[in-house]
């Protein structure tokens, strides 16, 4: 879903483990290292985007995960100007993101990547808190400060 200033709405994750470690998972044939992220269809609602993206990129379920929190408001990015499809309709120049905190509750062996026929990661770790605003791409990195600042009170002692 596009909207009518041409922000792409979609969902952002932040998967913490028991060590208030975050997942971070390498894009299949790039360089890039992200959060699991994509965007809202149809008539989904955050949430349920959320949970499909959630299982779509990482294998992890409802049960496997609590929710802790969601932004307060959208987060935008705009695309480089190298990636906007100039002639697609209707155009999209960026995404506006809702992200969510979640915990892992279950063992991290029920992560699976290949879980759908299409991964789209094909690496991941578990990383100190502030290291993924170090390895996301450059036009990423401020909605991914503005969310980690969000949840950092409830992650961070």
């Amino acid at each position: 879903m596009i909207d009518h200033e041409g922000f792409r709405q979609g969902v952002g994750i932040m998967l913490i483990n028991d060590r208030r470690q975050l997942f971070l998972a390498k894009r299949i044939g790039r360089p890039g290292w992200q959060f699991p992220q994509g965007g809202i269809i149809d008539a989904e609602t955050p949430e349920q985007a959320m949970y499909r993206e959630l299982w779509e990129e990482t294998g992890l379920k409802s049960e496997n995960v609590r929710v802790l929190a969601a932004t307060r408001r959208w987060l935008r990015y705009r695309l480089p100007g190298r990636l906007v499809r100039q002639h697609a309709q209707p155009l999209c120049i960026g995404q506006k993101q809702k992200w969510f905190l979640l915990q892992l509750v279950t063992p991290e062996e029920c992560i699976n990547l290949a879980a759908t026929d299409s991964p789209e990661f094909d690496a991941w770790e578990w990383v100190p808190y502030w290291y993924p605003l170090s390895q996301v791409v450059s036009f990423k990195r401020r909605v991914y400060r503005q969310a980690m600042q969000e949840f950092s009170r409830i992650v961070l002692p």
